[in-house]
C-alpha cells in the first residue's frame, strides 16, 4: 500500500471553555492511502465532524498528529496554516449544499471563487471543466442555488471541491439530504472521481448502508473512540464490535433492519459495560 495520504494517530481534541471543556476525541488513529475511500461511521455527537474539521486546521489539537501529504497540520499556525488551507489539498463537501453555498452567486461564481480570488488564468475554462467532470450542464452555471435541483446543487458543491485539484477530500453526510435515485448517482460519482484521480476520499456518515457501497475501508466511531477498524467487507459482514452490530442491525440496506428489540437491549448491554473497547481487522 502506498505511503498515507492522511495520517491521523493518537488524536486527542477537547472542545469547551474553561471549566465546560470536554473531551471529543480520545487519541484517535487512522489513515488515507492516495485514491483510497475510507469511511468514518457513528452515531450523531460520536465526533466524526470534529475529527473532519481538526484535519482542516479548525480545532486545536490536544495530543496527537495530522500529516496531510507530509505536512503536518498540527505544527502549522498563522500564515503557514492559511496558506495550507488555501492550497486546496484538502477540500470538503458538506451536507446541506443550499447552505454551504452561495444564495446571491451563481452556481459558476460559486464553482469558480476560490480561483477567482488567487487571481487563476483561464478560470472560465476551469469552471467549464469542473462542470463536465460532475455532469452538469454547463449551461446551469448562470442559475442560482435555489434555481436548481438537490442533486444539482450537491454535484456543483462537488465541482467546487474538485476545481482545486485537491489530494484528499472529505464528505461529511453529503447525500443525507438527497432522494435514494439522487444518492446512488452522487455516491457513483464521488468514488469514480476518487479512484480515477488518485484522490484520498474520508466519508463521513452515521448511514452505513450509503457508506459500505462506495468505501475499500471502514472505521468505527463510538464516544469519540475508533472501536473497530478493516475492510468494509470484514466489518460489515463480521462486525467484531457491539456498537458495530448495533449500527449493522439498524440498517435495512445491509443488515435487514430484522434485529429484534431483546437483541437490541442485548448488544447496548454490552456496550454499557465496555464502551470503548476497540476491534482492529
Amino acid at each position: 500500500m502506498a505511503d498515507p495520504l492522511l495520517a491521523v494517530s493518537g488524536l486527542v481534541v477537547r472542545l469547551g471553555r474553561g471549566g465546560e471543556r470536554r473531551t471529543i476525541l480520545h487519541g484517535v488513529d487512522l489513515t488515507v492511502a492516495p485514491g483510497e475511500s475510507v469511511g468514518l461511521i457513528g452515531e450523531t455527537g460520536s465526533g466524526k465532524t470534529t475529527l473532519a474539521r481538526t484535519v482542516l486546521g479548525l480545532h486545536r489539537v490536544e495530543q496527537g498528529g495530522i500529516d496531510v501529504a507530509g505536512t503536518d497540520v498540527t505544527a502549522l499556525r498563522g500564515a503557514r496554516l492559511r496558506a495550507f488551507r488555501r492550497s486546496g489539498a484538502v477540500q470538503y463537501v458538506f451536507q446541506d449544499p443550499l447552505r454551504s453555498l452561495d444564495p446571491d452567486l451563481t452556481l459558476g461564481e460559486s464553482v469558480g471563487e476560490a480561483l477567482h480570488v488567487r487571481g487563476t488564468p483561464d478560470l472560465d475554462d476551469r469552471v467549464a471543466g469542473a462542470f463536465a467532470l460532475v455532469g452538469l450542464d454547463p449551461a446551469l452555471a448562470t442559475r442560482l442555488p435555489a434555481e436548481v435541483s438537490g442533486g444539482q446543487r450537491q454535484r456543483a458543491a462537488i465541482a467546487r471541491a474538485m476545481i482545486a485539484r485537491p489530494r484528499l477530500l472529505i464528505c461529511d453526510e453529503p447525500v443525507s439530504a438527497l432522494d435514494a435515485a439522487t444518492r446512488v448517482q452522487v455516491l457513483d460519482l464521488l468514488a469514480s472521481l476518487c479512484a480515477d484521480r488518485g484522490i484520498g476520499l474520508l466519508y463521513i456518515s452515521h448511514d452505513l448502508g450509503s457508506v459500505a457501497g462506495i468505501t475499500d475501508r471502514l472505521a468505527v466511531l463510538h464516544h469519540g473512540d475508533v472501536v473497530e477498524t478493516g475492510t468494509t467487507e470484514q466489518v460489515v459482514t463480521a462486525p467484531s464490535h457491539p456498537y458495530t452490530r448495533l449500527l449493522i442491525g439498524s440498517a435495512p440496506t445491509i443488515g435487514g433492519g430484522g434485529m429484534g428489540r431483546a437483541e437490541r437491549a442485548e448488544l447496548r448491554a454490552q456496550l454499557a459495560h465496555s464502551p470503548n473497547g476497540k476491534v482492529l481487522t
